[in-house]
Parts: C-alpha cells; sequence; structure tokens
C-alpha cells in the first residue's frame, strides 16, 4: 500500500470518526433536551391557589394567613360564577320538559369542566378521591380545561374518504338567550383572578410522598427505593465479582472447570434482564424463601446476579493490568501470594475495580424487568432501612413505565413522568462522574 493511499484511508477512517461522534451528540440532544425541559417543569411552574391549598392541606406546608387572603380574593371572583349557577338552575326548573333535558345534558358538561377547572362547587358532595378536593393545581393544565370549558369538541364526518376531522364550537352558543350565557366570556376574562397564578418552585416534587397516585406530592419513595436496591445490589456484588476475578486472575489454571465457568460468566452477562427477573421470582422468592412475596431484599439479589458478569470482568481487567514486576517485587521480598494480592495488586488495581462497581451500580438503578417480580410496586410509602427484608418498594425505572403506560391519567401527569425519567438519568450520570473522579483521585494518590 503506497503513502498516498494510506493517507486517503486515514482521513477516511478519522472522518468517519468524527462524523460518528457528532451523530452521537446529536442524537443524545434530542433525547435529553426534551427530558430536561419537561422534567424541569415538575419542579419550577406557575402554581395556582389550587396549589398552594393542596401544599397547606396534605404537607401542611405554607403561610395560613397569606393562603387565606389569597383564598378570599379568589372566592370574590368565583362567587359570580357560583351565582350564574344557581341562577340558571331555577331557570332550568321552569323549561317545558322537552326543553330542559336539552339544556340538562349541555349543562351537565359545563358543571364537569368548572369541577375540572375550580375544584368543587357549592352543593356537591365531599369528594372521595384527592384529585377532586381541588381544581387546577398548574397554569398550563388550566389553560387547556378552560378550554375543554369553553369550547365543545365536534368531528366533521362529511367525506367519507377522509378520515374525520375535529373542530371546536364555542359552548356559549348553546346557551344563547339563558342566564348561563355570560359564564363563558366571564370566566375567559377572569381566570386569573380566580386562580391567581404565580411562579413556583417546588422542591417538595424530590422530597414528598405522592398522593392519590402521583396526581400531587412527589417521588421520594421512587428515589429512595432505587437507592436501596441499587446499593443492596452492590452489597451482594460487589465482594463476590471481586473474589471471583481474583480466583481466575491468580489462582485458576488453565483446564475445562476454568473455562466453563468462563463461559458461564460470558452466558450471563448476555441473558435478557427479564429472564433475571423469573428467575429471582422463582429461586429467591418461591424456592428459598427470603420473603414471603416482593422484597427490597429479593430484588437487590436478582439485580446482584445481574450485575455480577460486568463487576467480574471489570475487577479482571483492572487486576490484568497490574504490570507483573509489582507481583516480582513482593515476591521476592518473601511476601506470600496471597499478601502480594491483598496489600499490592489489588490496591493497584483499585481504580479499574471500582469504575466498574459504580458504573455496574448506575445499571442497577436503571433496571426495570428484574424487579417487576421481585420488589417494585406501582404505589407505596416510602420504607424503613429495617423493612428491606420483607417489604416492596417504589422504584423510578418502574414507576416511569407504570405511569406513562397504565396510569388511567397518564396524560395529565406528563410532568411527574419527565421529573421522574430527569430524576432517573441524573442518578445515573453522578454515579458515571463519581467514577470517573474517584478514579482519578485514588489513581493520582497511587503515583504518589
Amino acid at each position: 500500500m503506497n503513502i498516498g493511499t494510506r493517507k486517503i484511508l486515514d482521513r477516511s477512517f478519522t472522518a468517519l470518526g468524527i462524523g460518528s461522534i457528532v451523530v452521537m451528540a446529536i442524537a443524545l440532544l434530542i433525547v435529553l433536551v426534551p427530558i430536561t425541559t419537561n422534567g424541569i417543569g415538575a419542579i419550577f411552574f406557575t402554581g395556582t391557589v389550587e396549589h398552594r391549598k393542596m401544599l397547606l392541606h396534605e404537607f401542611k406546608r405554607g403561610g395560613s394567613e397569606h393562603l387565606r387572603s389569597e383564598i378570599a380574593s379568589s372566592d370574590r371572583y368565583r362567587s359570580k360564577v357560583y351565582e350564574m349557577l344557581t341562577r340558571f338552575e331555577a331557570e332550568l326548573d321552569r323549561m317545558e320538559p322537552e326543553k330542559k333535558r336539552e339544556y340538562k345534558e349541555k349543562y351537565s358538561q359545563v358543571r364537569t369542566a368548572l369541577q375540572a377547572l375550580l375544584g368543587p362547587l357549592p352543593g356537591d358532595p365531599d369528594p372521595m378521591l384527592t384529585r377532586f378536593k381541588y381544581g387546577q393545581t398548574r397554569w398550563e393544565k388550566a389553560e387547556e380545561k378552560v378550554h375543554d370549558l369553553l369550547y365543545e369538541s365536534k368531528w366533521d364526518n362529511s367525506n367519507p374518504e377522509v378520515m374525520a376531522k375535529e373542530y371546536f364550537v364555542s359552548r356559549a352558543t348553546g346557551f344563547q338567550g339563558t342566564s348561563l350565557a355570560p359564564l363563558f366570556p366571564y370566566v375567559r376574562e377572569n381566570l386569573e383572578n380566580m386562580l391567581l397564578p404565580k411562579f413556583t418552585v417546588y422542591w417538595g416534587f424530590i422530597t414528598d410522598s405522592s398522593v392519590d397516585s402521583h396526581f400531587f406530592g412527589g417521588i421520594w419513595p421512587e428515589i429512595q427505593g432505587t437507592f436501596f436496591l441499587a446499593v443492596g445490589a452492590m452489597l451482594f456484588a460487589f465482594p463476590l465479582g471481586v473474589i471471583a476475578a481474583v480466583y481466575f486472575t491468580e489462582y485458576a489454571k488453565p483446564g475445562f472447570f476454568n473455562s466453563m465457568l468462563r463461559s458461564a460468566n460470558s452466558t450471563l452477562a448476555g441473558v435478557p434482564s427479564i429472564v433475571f427477573g423469573m428467575f429471582g421470582l422463582a429461586f429467591f422468592i418461591n424456592t428459598l424463601k427470603v420473603s414471603e412475596s416482593k422484597s427490597v431484599l429479593a430484588g437487590a439479589l436478582t439485580l446482584a446476579i445481574m450485575i455480577l458478569p460486568t463487576i467480574i470482568r471489570a475487577a479482571e481487567e483492572a487486576i490484568l493490568a497490574v504490570p507483573k514486576t509489582y507481583r516480582e517485587a513482593s515476591l521476592s521480598l518473601g511476601s506470600t501470594k496471597w499478601n502480594t494480592i491483598a496489600t499490592v495488586i489489588l490496591p493497584a488495581a483499585l481504580p479499574g475495580i471500582l469504575t466498574g462497581g459504580v458504573i455496574s451500580l448506575g445499571r442497577a438503578a436503571g433496571e426495570t424487568a428484574p424487579i417487576i417480580f421481585t420488589a417494585a410496586v406501582s404505589v407505596g410509602s416510602a420504607i424503613g432501612l429495617a423493612d428491606v427484608f420483607s417489604t416492596p418498594t417504589p422504584a423510578l425505572s418502574w414507576n416511569i413505565y407504570n405511569l406513562a403506560s397504565e396510569h388511567e391519567a397518564a396524560s395529565q401527569i406528563r410532568h411527574v413522568q419527565y421529573g421522574m425519567v430527569l430524576s432517573l438519568v441524573s442518578i445515573v450520570l453522578l454515579l458515571n462522574l463519581s467514577a470517573i473522579v474517584l478514579r482519578a483521585r485514588i489513581s493520582k494518590k497511587l503515583k504518589g
């Protein structure tokens, strides 16, 4: 191969590598930008007086005197809405039966929209669920609900060859000539006075427990559960992984048994995570009976089995990277083999071992399938350290899936879903960053 061809190939491979990095960076931005912008919205948003009511009633947080003043100001504008409803109900009673049936159905839709916007109306029974005790707590959601109040959704099916198109008509036109007609322009013009929007910084999203299946409150139980599961997995997997790596590199002799163990380790590294979840249910819960049903302990043991091959491989590579002269120098001074391993080889390999351990910790924190059958629950409170042996826990990875796909009001709590995703991504990134920093500091100490 001549020099010209070699230069062309070198430049081509360099350009290909740079292009791959640029494409990966763009893809990462496409994923992370919406997660970050929407996830931050779970903490920083425009909250209404309903949000401040909820914080006071559910979490005993907020100035009650100032809130009472805000509620009084809001009620002055809401009272006119309630008066219009009362007048229309009296008018409804005087209507002819056929006309009454026509207006009653449309009026029921108006009441439902107002209840979603402002909370329970005068005369309504006390709601059983917390979600119905308050109006819209977030201003952007309030704007969506006021649109549902002011406009009715219709579908255009006039063209059979084209998919039906949605369009909106004003609800006010259906109440022309009645005492309810002024309600719609009044709500549109006085929405801010009725809900008193204010920029809110809600750190309780990180520190509070959820209320009514994440309609309100925060994600602290999920963060704590993720921490318990990931750290518990490392407590089991890290010592076993390092011991296995020491055996493979320092004691194991070439042969069938050693080859079989290495093949088993490589095979485990490629097993789908859902298989580990089924194995954890069958072995740790049904066979060993480590707990009566789902528990943090069973989930941590399952995750430990899953990340064990990665830790073994990382520790093995770190040990093999230690120069042979270290072993030879220690042994020539009369040190035993085990003492050489414990005092010379493992300290020198520690940066690589810890890096592999922390990366495995990040993987354990982000896994969903292994904990579905062994540890995770959809809704639950924060558990104590003594409960890890017998109690399941919420976890970020499982609850993200659950809220996005199975929650009855998934579209109403998008901010919670994005907030959970951002929290999980941040935890994994912090763990990986800590691995880099830890490796650099230990390497610096070892070099003197």
